[in-house]
């Protein structure tokens, strides 16, 4: 028995400590400086003793150098090539980007592709707009699923099953945050956007912000690949967006792709 709660202890320091270093590079994204001991351990909420441990390792690791003893530490760029190493090699992400890219050429909005994990929108990448007024976020940032077009692409290209076990964990009480539409509604809205091929999110999750998406499938595994923007601009150009986003579900032989021929109905699309 001790020796199990012991090896539980050691796991939960050892995911303690994992997050303390994802915590300190987002700290220095969010910075962009260098920080000092006593601020970095302001800024984690954590001793200065556990602080200096970490940030030694990270330094004989080569992901930090000292900026001088009253400046602080300072990533270093092997961060970065690290990073990029690991993107480069990404065996979704390679195949989606020269088509978020194109994508977003032709729409001349922002690109978002993303996937469930725990019951939410989890964004794997974005290819941002150009334009001075757009949709900005970033990869890794989290969406409620019933009121986000890739949530609910996926929503509705997944079983019966999986479907009813994300929408049990939801709250569709009236008031609550993100409550949206109410559960029979939406499962009704889900049949129809199934049926035309395509998903939509107009000013349900920020009131300036239209989305459309289509699920997309790499593998066994169903992704979500929207165009996002201002409402104003995104809403009247449904059918050209849509005709785009299809056009990148058949390039790519997903099972969006046979909703590609769908007719689009001339009327205004469904909110």
């Amino acid at each position: 028995m001790a020796t199990r709660q012991s090896a539980d202890n050691a796991g939960h320091a050892s995911v303690k400590t994992a997050l303390r270093v994802i915590e300190i590079i987002e700290i220095y994204a969010q910075e962009g400086r260098s920080l000092t001991l006593t601020e970095l351990s302001k800024r984690l909420d954590a001793p200065m003793s556990s602080c200096l441990g970490l940030i030694r390792t990270l330094v004989s690791r080569g992901y930090l150098y000292e900026t001088g003893k009253r400046q602080g530490y300072y990533p270093t760029a092997r961060l970065l090539h690290t990073a990029q190493r690991i993107a480069h090699n990404d065996p979704v992400l390679e195949r989606m980007q020269p088509v978020m890219e194109s994508l977003r050429d032709a729409t001349g909005e922002t690109v978002v592709f993303g996937q469930l994990q725990d019951n939410r929108v989890r964004y794997l990448d974005v290819c941002e707009s150009a334009n001075p007024v757009r949709y900005i976020t970033a990869p890794g940032d989290l969406r409620e699923p019933h009121i986000n077009s890739i949530g609910r692409a996926i929503l509705g290209a997944s079983s019966d099953q999986t479907r009813d076990q994300v929408l049990d964990k939801l709250s569709f009480t009236p008031g609550a945050a993100h409550a949206g539409v109410s559960r029979e509604t939406l499962e009704s809205q889900l049949r129809q956007w199934r049926e035309q091929g395509w998903y939509s999110n107009f000013g349900e999750s920020f009131a300036d912000l239209g989305g459309i998406a289509v699920p997309i499938t790499i593998g066994d595994a169903i992704y979500g690949l929207s165009v996002a923007g201002p409402l104003y601009r995104v809403q009247p150009r449904a059918a050209e967006i849509v005709a785009a986003l299809q056009a990148a579900a058949r390039g790519l032989g997903s099972h969006a792709a046979r909703h590609a021929d769908s007719p689009i109905p001339p009327q205004e699309p469904r909110a």
